[in-house]
């Protein structure tokens, strides 16, 4: 409970000193720790023997997951940021406030009430406009980052985005609720990337299928590709045949 506490108290401290590196670091530590757990999972459920070459761990795979984590995170903050001052929760209006000594008004004892319209429409404007971005940044960046061409990106978007959306919609409504209602400002995009450990093991699992997939097109590609060449190149030798004859 102490270490926990100091690790809190050093948080904030950075938080304060340091709000974006702070949002930085632990959201690529975060996202690279989903991905971790992302790839013993997968590598448990295919079976794989610990001395095959199927269960190497792909460190790259890990790194980019951390710089996709540590890019957005800052810019998290800003989001969270903002909808704090759009949507804010609590409302001093139609409070009603006691006299003090001086003849003024000062605040009632007991916090005003969270209104749940706000916190909703927090929800809502997450959901809808941030949800759908945060995917398409993920897509996008990870087929860079993997050297797809501009094609294979546009596939991986026909084929991940809808499902990666719904599957969104599903979990993490219910999640930011809890957050922007209970969690501090300051914790909201750590506390979102520790409940996202297991989305971030979900994007990966997506996107490692999909990139076998598209692997497997490639190299099925080349091949017909090679097949083509010999073909072509025998084309020759075989009408060269045919004149001597």
């Amino acid at each position: 409970m102490a270490a926990a506490l100091s690790l809190a108290r050093a948080y904030q401290h950075s938080f304060n000193t340091h709000p974006n590196i702070t949002l930085s670091v632990a959201g690529g530590c975060l996202n690279a720790l989903g991905d971790f757990v992302a790839q013993v999972a997968e590598g448990t459920i295919r079976g794989d023997d610990k001395s095959s070459a199927n269960n190497k761990y792909d460190f790259t795979r890990t790194f980019r997951f951390f710089v996709f984590g540590a890019t957005l995170s800052p810019f998290l903050g800003r989001w969270n940021g903002f909808l704090e001052s759009r949507f804010p929760l609590h409302s001093f209006k139609g409070v009603t406030r006691r006299p003090n000594a001086a003849g003024g008004l000062v605040r009632p004892e007991a916090p005003p009430k969270v209104s749940f319209p706000a916190l909703a429409k927090r929800v809502a404007a997450d959901q809808l406009f941030m949800a759908p971005i945060g995917i398409v940044l993920f897509i996008g960046s990870m087929g860079m980052m993997e050297g797809r061409s501009r094609s294979q990106i546009k596939q991986k978007y026909r084929d991940l985005f809808g499902d990666a959306l719904l599957a969104n919609w599903k979990v993490w409504p219910l999640a930011q609720m809890v957050n922007f209602r209970y969690v501090p400002l300051p914790y909201r995009v750590p506390f979102n990337q520790c409940c996202g450990v297991l989305w971030t093991l979900y994007l990966s699992m997506l996107n490692s299928r999909e990139d076998a997939m598209l692997d497997n097109q490639v190299a099925h590609d080349e091949k017909l590709l090679h097949d083509r060449d010999r073909r072509e190149a025998m084309h020759p030798i075989h009408q060269g045949s045919q004149h001597a004859l």
